[in-house]
């Protein structure tokens, strides 16, 4: 479901990216792309600058909605989460902590310890 959500996350942006670079600022006007007599023939006078808009709200909200989902998946994923839970060093018990006490004194091997 992730592979898929992020297929198409990157369709949209993909899809948003060529339509803002495929539309004309305000002053700009479609003869400059299409050449001086046919913008009215292609989309019409108003046509493509409707329809290029509605497009890019659609990626928009496609896009917007898939980086949301993207990221509750990946939150509430197994075993994922912070990388800070993930490498977390557990303390030592104080009972198995070393002390700075003096070693009792063991009798070399082969000899035995004379009680006093």
């Amino acid at each position: 479901m992730e592979k898929l959500v992020l297929v198409i996350h990157v369709l949209a942006a993909l899809g948003v990216i060529v339509l803002v670079l495929l539309q004309h600022g305000k002053g700009a006007d479609m003869g400059a792309s299409f050449g001086s007599g046919a913008s009215g023939s292609l989309f019409g006078v108003s046509g493509s600058a409707n329809f290029m808009s509605r497009a890019t709200a659609i990626f928009v909200v496609v896009f917007f909605s898939t980086s949301l989902s993207l990221a509750y998946m990946a939150s509430h994923k197994e075993g994922g989460g912070s990388v800070l839970k993930a490498n977390v060093v557990k303390a030592v018990p104080s009972d198995v902590a070393t002390t700075n006490a003096p070693a009792k004194p063991v009798a070399p091997a082969g000899t035995t310890a004379i009680p006093k």
